[in-house]
C-alpha cells in the first residue's frame, strides 16, 4: 500500500462574487473624492516654474524630448550623439530635482 498524498488546495480566505467589490469601487471613489482641481492647477504652475528655474539647460532639453515629444532614450541619444546611459542619468537627475522642488510646493 503506497502513501498517497491528497492534493487539496485550501480555499481562498476571501472571494469576490461576481466582482461585486471591484464593481463598486469606482462608485465609491466618485462619492468620496474631493475636487482637487485647485491642487492640480497649482502643481502645473509650479512644474512650469521648476522646469524654468531648477533644471540645467541639458536636463530641460532631455526632459522635453523624452516627455513632451515622446522620444525614447535611444532616439534621444542617437540624435544628440551621446551615450544612452548619459541620457538616462540626466533625465533621472532632472526628475529628482523636480520632485524635490515640487514636494514642498503643494
Amino acid at each position: 500500500m503506497g502513501n498517497s498524498r491528497s492534493k487539496s488546495r485550501a480555499a481562498p480566505a476571501f472571494t469576490y462574487r461576481n466582482n461585486e467589490f471591484l464593481g463598486d469601487l469606482p462608485v465609491w471613489k466618485r462619492q468620496h473624492s474631493a475636487d482637487n482641481s485647485e491642487q492640480l492647477e497649482r502643481l502645473r504652475r509650479n512644474l512650469r516654474r521648476a522646469r524654468e528655474q531648477e533644471l540645467t539647460e541639458r536636463q530641460r532639453q532631455l526632459l522635453e524630448m523624452y516627455y513632451d515629444e515622446g522620444k525614447s532614450m535611444s532616439r534621444i541619444a542617437a540624435s544628440l550623439r551621446i551615450n544612452k546611459s548619459t541620457v538616462s542619468r540626466t533625465i533621472a537627475r532632472g526628475r529628482k530635482r523636480l520632485y524635490r522642488y515640487l514636494q514642498y510646493s503643494l
